[in-house]
C-alpha cells in the first residue's frame, strides 16, 4: 500500500529560458528526475511548435509531456488549451500510477488567453478511492481568476466524491497579498495549501532565479467528511441536533443501559500527515423512561 506521495508543480514556460533565448527542456527533465516525484503537475507544456522545432537542433521529436515522462512516469495526460497555426500548448500531469480517467475543461475568461482545468483520476495502490488531481494555470487578471476559481470549485463539488482524496496544483497567478485563491477556493472546499499549512505562507516561486512572488500552489484535501454520523456500524445521513447519545436496551434484565461508546463521525486521512488539535463533544445521556 502506498502511504505517502511526492508531488511537484512546475510552470515550464514551453521548455525555454527567460526571453525564449535557449532551449532548457533537457535540463528540466534531469532536474525533475532528481526530485523523485510520484505525480508532476506541469503548466505551459508545448504539444507541438513547428517554428521552435526548426530553430532548435535539439528540439525533442515527441511532445514535451512525453519527452519529460520518458521511462520515469508511466502514465500522463495532456490538456490542450491554446491552439495556433504552428502548434499548441497546455497543462499536463505525469504519474507513476495509472491514470484511469481524465478530462480537460475550458475555463477561458476570453479568447485571447486560453485556460483549462486538467482533471485526472489516479489509481494509487492500496487506496480505496481514486486520487483526484487537477492541474491549473489561471488567468493574469483578477476578474478572470475569480471566474475560473468559481468554475473549479463547482467542478469539485459536482464530480469529486466527499470521501475522495484530492490535490489541486499549478500556477495560480495569485499576485494578491491576501492570497485570494485560498479564500475563494480552498476555504469553501476545506482544503489546505501545503506550504501555508507548514510554514504559514505559500512558497515563493517566481521568478525562478530570484523567487519573490507566491504564485504556485499545492492545495490538498487532508480529509473530506460527509454530513451525518456513523452509529454502531450504521449510517445516519442527517441526525437531528438534539441527538447527543445512543441508548441500547438490555432485554434480558429489562433494564436500559447507555452505550459506553458510539461513533458520531468518522474522518479519513488517506496520506501520511501530521494532524494537531482535539475535538471535545459534551454528551447528555438521558434514559428513556417511557419503556
Amino acid at each position: 500500500m502506498t502511504r505517502s506521495l511526492q508531488v511537484v508543480t512546475y510552470n515550464i514556460h514551453k521548455g525555454l529560458s527567460l526571453f525564449n533565448r535557449r532551449l532548457v527542456i533537457h535540463e528540466l527533465r534531469d532536474r525533475l528526475r532528481t526530485l523523485g516525484a510520484d505525480i508532476v503537475f506541469l503548466q505551459e507544456v508545448q504539444g507541438t511548435h513547428e517554428r521552435n522545432a526548426a530553430r532548435h537542433n535539439d528540439w525533442p521529436a515527441e511532445p514535451q509531456y512525453e519527452f519529460l515522462a520518458d521511462a520515469v512516469w508511466g502514465d500522463f495526460a495532456y490538456g490542450r488549451n491554446a491552439v495556433y497555426d504552428h502548434g499548441h500548448h497546455g497543462n499536463a500531469i505525469l504519474s507513476r500510477y495509472p491514470i484511469e480517467r481524465w478530462d480537460n475543461q475550458d475555463v477561458s475568461a476570453h479568447r485571447f488567453e486560453r485556460r483549462g482545468l486538467l482533471h485526472c483520476e489516479v489509481e494509487v495502490p492500496g487506496w480505496n478511492s481514486p486520487l483526484h488531481c487537477v492541474c491549473v494555470h489561471l488567468a493574469l487578471t483578477s476578474r478572470g481568476r475569480s471566474l475560473q476559481l468559481e468554475r473549479l470549485r463547482q467542478r469539485i463539488e459536482r464530480l469529486v466524491p466527499a470521501h475522495a482524496p484530492l490535490i489541486i496544483a499549478g500556477d495560480f497567478n495569485d499576485w494578491h497579498w491576501r492570497h485570494k485563491a485560498t479564500h475563494e477556493l480552498a476555504h469553501p472546499l476545506n482544503m489546505h495549501e501545503v506550504f501555508e499549512l507548514v510554514k504559514g505562507l505559500p512558497a515563493r516561486s517566481f521568478p525562478a532565479m530570484l523567487p519573490l512572488f507566491r504564485l504556485d500552489r499545492i492545495y490538498v484535501q487532508l480529509y473530506r467528511q460527509a454530513g451525518g454520523a456513523t452509529v454502531r456500524g450504521g449510517e445516519i445521513s442527517q441526525p437531528p441536533a438534539s441527538v447527543l447519545g445512543v441508548l441500547t436496551a438490555d432485554r434480558k434484565s429489562g433494564a436500559v443501559a447507555p452505550t459506553k461508546g458510539a461513533t458520531l463521525s468518522e474522518k479519513q486521512i488517506p496520506m501520511d500527515v501530521v494532524v494537531r488539535g482535539s475535538e471535545t463533544a459534551k454528551l447528555d445521556v438521558v434514559p428513556d423512561l417511557s419503556r
